[in-house]
């Protein structure tokens, strides 16, 4: 397949050497090359490749050909340059390609292939590079290879090679080299290897090799340039003939058993990434820290990872004269001690800076404001004092900043309201004092944990705390901090662990706290809280842990939800509490108790009635003196085209009937969809209600009101209002108004009851044309989700009845109660925000989702790929026949390309039988099968290999024309 028209000019009027790729011989006019890399080409290789006999050069390069390589490439004995890197091949390597005796550049790395290497491919004497990696190879390095002595690229990375490295490596003394990575190596390494004075990479990182570095590797290795050998066994220390090694740009031996000292590297000056964390490295000793100097001609350093050692000494003066290309400084979890350098502030491009766990003491410098790029700033478990610097304000980037377990004083500075990027802030166990600043503590960007706790902060909690809707963790708990707690808390809808004990709070909890529905932990222990405790804690079902031990309470004990489970629930030094379980040791509960309680709340309940029968009329009142004026100054409004649009609880109680079951279209994750009318102009409207009971609905209303407030496109559910408030019970209550999709989703139309029928009540099938237009629909909604605004989204739950049907056909994708932001990373080609838990429907989420907290637009793609091939087979990926390994991906690889039209919904094979005779069933089975390519290449296992949505939006697009080419509508 070729979507872009590459190949175009290969027809019967052009000459073939004239050909796009095509190289021939000047004399001959036979074919000499093909060069048709990075022309996005699918399909399989052709067995008649091994036709063309004076052919010197193929390269297919970064395409997507599947299948097995043919084996009559073997008969190409002229070949020189086999380059059939970044496909989806798949297969063993074929034993014969060693026919091709010729060869000098062999690359078939980043496929699929299985098997061994080849043992016979030790007969390929003229190879020079060998490119194997990012495959599934097993066994283990054929000594053969030794046999390449014009060898200089090995490149076997990414792979399940096991074994030992063969000694007949030590022979190939041209390598340049050596890329063994990611495998599961063990043994040594052959010392003849070390001698390979050719050798500029050697990476063999993520393996089980050990033994020690020889003593002279610098002088054997002149020529290195890249040294990687973390993730292993190595012992011993780092020679000191490293430092001989002058071209070393690379120096990664981190996560090792290496001990001693680090020697001194003062010849390194090309030197980029030094890494030697998790070792035994150090002496505790006051020289350890020598070195750093030993760096400072270093004017490339850009990373300097050191942690998990026993480093002695202190921070050197030398320090601030690294490079301005510094990004990384990680020098936590030794034994450095004495003062950060003032001159730290001249590193203005560092991003990380995490000196944790140490001995560090002193002031903290105000210099560490200038670093105006940094990400993360971790000092934790040190001994600084003095008070926290307000320069911190200025690092408007920062988005970690740990400070905690150390000896701070003074107040919190105002000014880290400035760092607008924080979603992490830990102050705790230090001697801070004073009030909370409003203003810190309103930064609504903190949204993972806030914890400033065992200080001796005074004063009230104050209410900007209500600003934090989506902090996870709060903690102010061994404080002195007094007043009531603030109504506003309730906001903070996404909280998991509250934690406020010994503190001096007072008054009753207040109810706006029973919107906390998400919480698991509650500790409100050792305070001065009063009243009587709130029954709405029996209804957070996800609670797990309540203190409410040594206050004030007084009443009954609740008895349900957590107040059931003895273990978690503490309730101990209430003198006033009593409790009709005798496991809890309080008082027995006595009839007058009872009574005065049923009494309290008859009481409670009048005057609730009446309060919200005030309001109501006054709100009434106004509404209606709004509306008589608005009549006079305005005309009427379109509920379509306002963007304004404002519905009230009523208005959807009415719209639905009664949010009636006869309405009901569709239950989610969440809650339940109905379809409504509005009143005033009798406009068609989708009303998703939240299930606030569950765990996740508030964080689902609000994630999708976040992700779909600045997003547009024509493929995306419109949502055309919320609803958030209380209903006529005096329940919380809130709601979704979406345009309303009068062809439902396309889970009614893969497995319908009844029957799906189109607008006007006739039965209705989705066609061959319409289910691509409805493929190329969802992936243009994803390909603008993922790549075309400034925080790209992840849908991370795409399935049929996520994807609605307008009038048209036209489909729609819908929920984002489940989507992620992404967080563009400047080190990592992309980076992610980390999400708990991250969750999607079984059957369509990406496998690694099962053990990764991270979204990816791959985990994306994987769910678009599993709804492409059940569009087409009509199967569910629930269906009961896939079991164990077995799932619809495979399902539709196995049948391919032989048995496609028995997987395929037979609603098409239909369409297609009644096309046959007019000459168009062949093009709709070669469409077929490309659907089917594009489904498989989507939901591939390994992450890294799914195909790109916008390379499947344009191959869509591709099998769109060539239907309507041959007469499909």
């Amino acid at each position: 397949m070729d979507p872009f028209g590459a190949l175009n000019s290969w027809n019967h009027t052009t000459d073939h050497c004239r050909w796009h790729g095509v190289m021939c011989g000047r004399l001959h006019r036979r074919v000499t090359g093909l060069d048709l890399q990075a022309l996005k080409l699918s399909g399989s290789i052709s067995p008649h490749i091994g036709n063309l006999s004076f052919l010197r050069v193929l390269i297919l390069f970064n395409n997507t050909f599947h299948h097995e390589i043919p084996q009559q490439v073997s008969h190409l004995n002229s070949l020189r340059v086999l380059r059939l890197s970044t496909n989806t091949l798949e297969g063993e390597i074929p034993r014969n390609l060693s026919s091709c005796t010729h060869l000098t550049r062999l690359g078939l790395a980043n496929n699929r292939h299985v098997g061994e290497i080849p043992i016979e491919f030790g007969s390929l004497v003229k190879l020079q590079i060998l490119a194997l990696g990012k495959n599934y190879l097993m066994g283990s390095i054929p000594s053969s290879v030794g046999n390449m002595s014009l060898l200089e690229c090995l490149s076997l990375a990414f792979n399940e090679l096991g074994g030992k490295i063969p000694q007949a490596l030590g022979k190939l003394t041209k390598l340049k080299r050596l890329q063994l990575e990611v495998n599961r190596l063990s043994g040594t390494i052959p010392p003849s290897i070390f001698n390979l004075s050719s050798i500029k990479e050697f990476e063999i990182n993520y393996n089980q090799i050990g033994g020690n570095l020889p003593a002279n590797i610098g002088f054997a290795l002149p020529n290195i340039e890249i040294f990687t050998i973390g993730t292993n066994q190595f012992t011993g220390v780092i020679p000191r003939s490293i430092s001989n090694a002058t071209t070393l740009r690379w120096l990664q031996v981190n996560v090792n058993k290496l001990s001693g000292k680090i020697p001194p590297l003062d010849r390194l000056n090309m030197l980029e990434i030094l890494r030697v964390g998790n070792n035994y490295l150090g002496s505790e000793e006051y020289s350890d820290s020598s070195f750093f100097c030993s760096l400072t001609n270093t004017t490339s350093l850009v990373v300097l990872s050191m942690p998990n050692n026993s480093f002695g000494g202190m921070l050197p003066e030398c320090i601030g004269n690294f490079s301005n290309t510094l990004l990384e400084l990680w020098l936590g979890g030794n034994l450095l001690f004495g003062t950060i350098p003032k001159i730290v502030g001249n590193l203005i491009n560092l991003q990380r800076l995490l000196l944790d766990h140490n001995r560090f003491s002193g002031t903290l410098p105000s210099v560490l404001g200038n670093l105006h790029n940094l990400v993360e700033m971790k000092l934790s478990y040190n001994k600084f004092s003095g008070a926290i610097p307000s320069s911190l304000g200025n690092l408007v980037n920062l988005a970690r900043l740990y400070l905690d377990h150390n000896n701070f004083d003074g107040y919190i500075p105002s000014r880290l309201s400035e760092c607008r990027n924080l979603v992490e802030l830990d102050l705790s166990s230090n001697n801070l004092n004073g009030t909370i600043p409003p203003e810190s503590i309103g930064l609504s960007s903190l949204s993972i944990l806030l914890n400033l706790s065992r200080n001796h902060l005074t004063g009230v909690l104050p209410m900007e705390v209500g600003k934090l809707y989506l902090l996870a963790q709060l903690d102010v708990s061994g404080n002195m901090l007094d007043g009531d707690i603030p109504a506003s808390l309730g906001s903070c809808v996404g909280l998991e662990v509250l934690k406020m004990q010994e503190n001096s709070f007072r008054g009753t909890i207040p109810s706006s706290m029973s919107m906390l529905r998400n919480l698991n932990e509650i500790d409100l222990s050792h305070n001065n809280l009063s009243g009587q405790i709130p029954e709405f804690f029996e209804a957070f079902h996800f609670l797990e842990n309540l203190n409410l031990s040594y206050n004030n309470f007084e009443g009954t004990l609740p008895t349900k939800g957590i107040f059931n489970n003895v273990s978690a629930t503490f309730v101990s030094g209430n003198d006033k509490l009593c409790a009709r379980l005798p496991e809890f040791h309080l008082s027995k509960c006595s009839s007058r108790n009872l009574g005065r309680k049923l009494f309290l709340k008859w009481k409670l309940t009048i005057l609730i009635f009446f309060s919200i029968l005030g309001i109501a009329l006054v709100l009434a009142l106004m509404y209606f003196g709004w509306l008589k004026k608005k009549k006079r100054t305005e005309p009427a409004s379109n509920y379509k085209d306002d963007s304004s649009l404002s519905l009230s609880y009523g208005t959807l109680l009415k719209a639905t009937d009664g949010f009636s079951s006869s309405n009901l279209i569709g239950v989610g994750g969440f809650g339940s969809v109905y379809k409504g009318i509005l009143d005033k102009d009798g406009t068609i409207i989708a009303v998703k209600v939240l299930n606030l009971m569950l765990h996740g609905a508030v964080k689902s209303f609000i994630t999708e009101c976040e992700a779909l407030r600045n997003i547009r496109h024509r493929n995306l559910l419109k949502v055309l209002t919320v609803c958030s408030g209380i209903d006529y019970s005096g329940s919380e209550f809130k709601a979704l108004v979406y345009e309303f999709m009068v062809n439902g989703s396309l889970e009614d139309w893969f497995h319908p009851s009844p029957s799906p029928t189109d607008v006007n009540g006739n039965a209705q099938k989705l066609s061959l044309i319409r289910r691509i237009n409805i493929s190329i629909n969802v992936a243009s909604a994803l390909d603008y989700l993922h790549n075309h605004l400034q925080s790209p989204i992840i849908h991370c739950d795409l399935k049929p009845s996520n994807v609605l049907l307008d009038a048209e056909m036209v489909g729609h994708v819908g929920d984002f109660g489940l989507a992620k932001v992404v967080i563009e990373s400047t080190n990592d080609t992309e980076g992610s925000m980390s999400y708990t838990g991250v969750r999607g429907t079984v059957g369509y989420a990406a496998p690694e989702y099962g053990v990764e907290s991270v979204a990816t637009r791959e985990g994306d793609v994987y769910s678009y790929g599993i709804l492409l091939l059940e569009m087409f087979t009509g199967v569910s990926p629930t269906n009961e026949m896939f079991r164990e390994n077995f799932n619809l991906h495979k399902f539709v690889k196995e049948a391919l390309p032989e048995q496609l039209l028995e997987i395929t919904d037979p609603l098409l094979l239909q369409e297609m039988e009644s096309h046959k005779g007019i000459g168009r069933g062949d093009v709709a089975r070669d469409c077929l099968e490309m659907v089917y390519r594009i489904g498989v290449a989507c939901s591939v296992q390994a992450r890294r290999e799914r195909t790109n949505i916008t390379n499947v939006e344009a191959q869509l697009h591709f099998i769109r024309d060539k239907l309507h080419a041959a007469g499909f509508q």
